[in-house]
């Protein structure tokens, strides 16, 4: 009897060691890798992160959507095209990871957005000299002259079929790009971008018009009451452009700036893949 006791204690106590002493292990996302870049004539850090579809194939050319804040839209992005564009490469952008420890502590480890998708300096001089705001024109050439060629050199990338996603700052780093370099992307998914400077954004000295067929999805949340007249002003200043060869669409996703993000990542992806679909991509 005190043997089968001894037995099946032992029985009981086993599963609890081995749980214990087994260690925990990150979880990798397949078919991603992570690449870092530096910035060009600075020290900044950024790290690419970048996804093949399933059915990747180095004979075949594939549609790249790029994104912005990275970090919170990974997973949401990742499931969308995996359903909806199976051929799409991702390609996420980090922010900067050696950003000073200070301002890492007091803002959080997505303080350089805040410089890397504004186009104009803070009015007040404590922010500027906390956020230097005002970096958009730097980011967008760090993208046009490396981010982009890397990936052109190692993946096999399908001409007129390059899009960008961005979300509130995301979004308004998007919306400049189209205005003064709209050749970098050709399809521009905008959710609720934060263009609260509308008049300032729309007046940019170097703004330009697409000489070639680009697409622009503008989404705003039903419950943005204070955005969403700016966002539907940037829409109506794009339309006006009576340019054959930019295609606006403005849709309204039920929420908050917060809750109708998730939703607004999912819309874009199946507009997206919808235009892809149809060949209205140039």
């Amino acid at each position: 009897m005190t043997q089968s006791i001894i037995i099946l204690i032992f029985a009981l106590l086993l599963p609890m060691k081995l749980l214990a002493s087994s260690k925990s292990v990150p979880y990798e996302m397949p078919r991603t890798q992570v690449v870092p870049l530096i910035q060009a004539d600075t020290e900044r850090m950024y790290q690419l992160v970048i996804q093949l579809p399933e059915n990747y194939s180095a004979q075949k050319q594939h549609p790249v959507l790029y994104y912005t804040d990275m970090t919170w839209h990974i997973e949401m992005l990742a499931s969308a095209a995996y359903f909806l564009m199976e051929d799409a490469i991702l390609v996420g952008i980090s922010w900067q990871t050696n950003m000073p420890d200070p301002i890492k502590r007091d803002v959080g480890a997505h303080a350089s957005r805040f410089r890397d998708y504004s186009f104009a300096p803070s009015t007040k001089p404590e922010n500027q000299a906390k956020y230097q705001f005002g970096g958009a024109n730097a980011h967008i050439d760090f993208i046009r002259n490396q981010v982009k060629p890397y990936i052109a050199q190692h993946y096999r990338v399908k001409p007129g079929s390059e899009s960008y996603f961005g979300y509130s700052m995301g979004g308004l780093f998007g919306a400049y790009t189209l205005l003064i370099q709209p050749d970098t992307f050709d399809n521009y998914l905008l959710g609720s971008p934060s263009v609260w400077r509308l008049a300032q954004l729309l007046e940019v000295p170097t703004q330009r018009t697409p000489k070639t067929k680009t697409n622009v999805y503008l989404s705003h949340g039903s419950q943005e009451e204070k955005l969403s007249p700016h966002i539907k002003g940037l829409f109506n200043f794009l339309k006006a452009q009576n340019n054959p060869q930019l295609h606006v669409e403005l849709a309204e996703i039920d929420g908050t700036h917060q809750t109708a993000a998730p939703l607004t990542g999912v819309r874009a992806i199946k507009w997206l893949a919808e235009r892809t679909a149809q060949g209205a991509t140039r």
